[in-house]
């Protein structure tokens, strides 16, 4: 009955594990409704004056941060594990998002909106590919201070390219470190607009004075406040650059390309800008999970994450990820389900439709003012402090991955993090602790005789622990610390027993050093023995063909049998060393 049930079921399961919002739809309860619908009409009210924002940040118009907010949050409401994620465009992808669009448009709206929308279909198809093959953890290789650094240096980059907005003074885009000198020698030369200066930084002035009341919509009062300004005292005509009228309508489907384009720039834009949407996405989500005691499959996530994504790339958006601020609006309004993200991307539609020209007058200087508040809240200070004060050496990793963004800009900043990442992760490994052990009176095992200078050592025998797994980087290594270790003994070494509990692992290099360490060693009638050693390592010396060397008398399942097997051996003629 179970076999002939089994096709009719796997359908079922199927659309279950890959649109998690349809389970949702299943099982939704009539009482959620009018939560779901007032959450989605009060995260309507940041979705507007954010995403223009951020479009602009993203050097596109500002219409268009609409569109990549419309498509992708339907598009996750179907595909997306978390119950009340926001998606849309981002602070966090600005910069990356500007640093190609900048070189590949040319200064070309048209060609702008193409590689805008490219760079979020290799986003999108980045995340699904890696979901499907289940590489969800791929982000945790990212150490937290190395995010950290990341993180503090596109929060500069972001900040640094608003500056002239906010100023009204045209600046090339030069990396964050010229920008600022070349804004600041404008200023010194009176090239400031003071009109825009001043709407601009009163309008960041309340949305930072407001930022502390968490019910209040702080971003939706500046701007309102700045569009009235703007509209009642025409300051437009005084200089004040405003956002102007916006098409009325809906996205529509379009594939993008460019045929002179730089796709090499735009595919690793669209990677480096996937690592962040969805380094911040898993976070953010498992948040959220853990508050309502939720498990969301971070696979899952990416796919969905991947599903928004290339939805925004072909109806004429940018890639967007998880909203580490509009999340909580929703939540602190009551969100129960994805459907207030539907109710949010209806209302924006709505709005594109019947009254655009409700934004006609929202001057760009506030549009910065909203990019700049979001960006100091990406800078992490406090938790820096503790690492500098607990371990310096991954305090300055976070300094050189910040100096990398600052001073090269957002792509090669994170493709420096990548790396760093990665010498990070095998460092360790690379030049690892290792001990030679001994017996310490009143205490029980074997330990590491320099942090017991009262350890006793056993005649003849050396007893060597090293700390990770042995691969190429460190066979040498190996084998050089192992002979010095023999080297250094106060009496004639007759056995060597590895202590290998820590080896998780052995590669086809290491396995030839421990077979010609193994026959020198004999050589020198010395034998070479391992304690502890998993089961899967010891599978691999077979498959590496070590046993001739190696036999099963040579291992033991704690370092005391190896002592015991030392000094008392059994009776058997056959054993050899």
């Amino acid at each position: 009955m179970a076999n002939a049930s089994a096709p009719r079921d796997a359908p079922s399961s199927l659309w279950r594990r890959w649109l998690p919002g349809l389970v949702t739809l299943a099982a939704y309860q009539p009482a959620w409704l009018p939560r779901d619908l007032a959450a989605g009409l009060v995260l309507t009210t940041m979705l507007v004056p954010v995403g223009i924002a951020y479009a602009e940040a993203s050097g596109v118009p500002g219409v268009y941060g609409l569109y990549a907010t419309i498509v992708p949050l339907l598009a996750y409401a179907l595909f997306g594990p978390s119950r009340i994620l926001v998606l849309g465009p981002d602070s966090a992808l600005a910069a990356p998002i500007l640093a190609v669009v900048i070189t590949a448009s040319a200064g070309d709206p048209a060609r702008a909106i193409a590689t805008a929308s490219l760079m979020a279909i290799v986003s999108g198809l980045f995340c699904i590919v890696l979901g499907l093959l289940r590489l969800g953890f791929i982000t945790e290789l990212l150490s937290k201070p190395i995010r950290y650094g990341y993180m503090n240096g596109i929060a500069l980059t972001v900040l640094v390219s608003q500056l002239p907005k906010l100023f009204a003074i045209p600046i090339e885009d030069a990396g964050p470190l010229r920008e600022l000198w070349e804004l600041a020698r404008a200023i010194a030369d009176g090239q400031t607009h003071a009109y825009s200066l001043a709407v601009g930084a009163a309008s960041l002035a309340v949305i930072l004075l407001l930022k502390r009341f968490d019910r209040v919509p702080g971003i939706l009062i500046a701007v309102i406040l700045a569009t009235l300004a703007v509209s009642v005292f025409h300051l437009d005509t005084l200089g004040v650059k405003i956002l102007g009228e916006i098409p009325q309508g809906l996205p529509a489907f379009a594939v993008p390309w460019l045929s002179e384009a730089d796709l090499v720039k735009i595919v690793l834009g669209g990677g480096a800008v996937a690592l962040i949407a969805f380094a911040d996405t898993s976070v953010l989500s498992r948040t959220f999970a853990a508050r309502s005691h939720m498990r969301v499959d971070p696979n899952q996530e990416m796919v969905a994450l991947g599903a928004a994504n290339l939805a925004a790339g072909f109806f004429q958006g940018f890639p967007i990820s998880s909203s580490a601020s509009r999340t909580p609006v929703a939540e602190a309004a009551g969100a129960r389900t994805q459907l207030t993200g539907v109710v949010g991307a209806i209302a924006v539609a709505a709005l594109l439709m019947f009254a655009p020209n409700l934004l006609r007058y929202l001057p760009t200087s506030a549009l910065a003012a909203v990019v700049i508040a979001a960006a100091i809240g990406l800078f992490e200070f406090r938790d820096l402090q503790r690492i500098f004060r607990i371990q310096q050496w991954e305090f300055w990793l976070s300094m050189l991955c910040f100096a990398g963004v600052a001073v090269f800009g957002a792509i090669p900043g994170i493709c420096l993090a990548v790396v760093v990442a990665v010498i990070e992760f095998l460092w360790d490994g690379w030049r690892p602790h290792f001990a030679v052990l001994g017996r310490v009176p009143g205490l029980r095992g074997y330990h590491d005789i320099k942090r017991y200078p009262n350890a006793a050592r056993i005649d003849g025998l050396v007893l060597f622990r090293w700390d990770a797994p042995l691969f190429f980087a460190n066979a040498e290594l190996f084998q050089q610390r192992l002979t010095e270790a023999v080297a250094d003994s106060p009496t004639p070494v007759r056995r060597v027993v590895v202590a290998a509990e820590p080896v998780t692992s052995v590669d086809v290099t290491s396995a030839d050093m421990l077979r010609e360490l193994g026959l020198a060693l004999g050589a020198d009638g010395i034998a070479l023995h391992f304690a502890e050693m998993k089961d899967p390592v010891r599978d691999k010396l077979k498959r590496f063909e070590l046993t001739e060397i190696y036999s099963h008398d040579r291992f033991h399942p704690t370092v005391g049998s190896a002592v015991d097997d030392y000094l008392d051996p059994p009776a058997d003629p056959a054993r050899v060393g």
